[in-house]
């Protein structure tokens, strides 16, 4: 019995881990880091940068970074942001629920031309898993977070998740 049980454990543990994503892990698996990343505590530091969110309007309206524009992911045109933003060496920042979609879009950027584009490490739920404000579509802060989906929304730690307005 005390066999089988010491067997099981490190076993169940082992694959518990498995079961839980982390975030670290997630994006090494998603992304190629073709558009660097940017902590949150460097766009903490650094508020001259243009920040673009690249969700869909479901999740942006639920809540967003502060000053951040929307941009979607289906929905982006880059001609729009050529118009926003003609100077392509403007600081830029994208982010998404965890940065997978905002790389996808940062490289969209790139191959405008713009040159100093960075992707939000963790997005979103990195973000507010550190404790820092979201707010919803009239700028007040929120706890509200929308998750994606039930998979994705393992990676929040902190805040409300938030799968479906209602």
């Amino acid at each position: 019995m005390l066999r089988h049980i010491l067997f099981t454990f490190p076993f169940l543990f082992f694959y518990s881990g498995l079961a839980q994503p982390s975030l670290k892990k997630t994006l090494e698996r998603f992304n190629t880091e073709s558009v660097p990343y940017i902590t949150v505590d460097g766009l903490q530091k650094n508020t001259k940068l243009i920040v673009l969110d690249t969700r869909e309007k479901e999740e942006f309206q639920v809540s967003h970074l502060r000053k951040a524009l929307w941009v979607g992911f289906k929905e982006f045109e880059i001609g729009k942001i050529q118009k926003k933003i003609p100077d392509t060496s403007a600081p830029i920042v994208v982010y998404c629920s965890i940065g997978v979609r905002s790389e996808k879009i940062g490289e969209q950027l790139q191959n405008a031309g713009y040159t100093n584009v960075k992707n939000l490490y963790g997005g979103i739920f990195e973000w507010k898993n550190q404790g820092q404000t979201v707010v919803d579509s009239l700028e007040n802060p929120t706890e509200r977070v929308h998750a994606f989906s039930k998979f994705w929304g393992k990676l929040l730690t902190k805040g409300d998740k938030v799968y479906a307005l209602k």
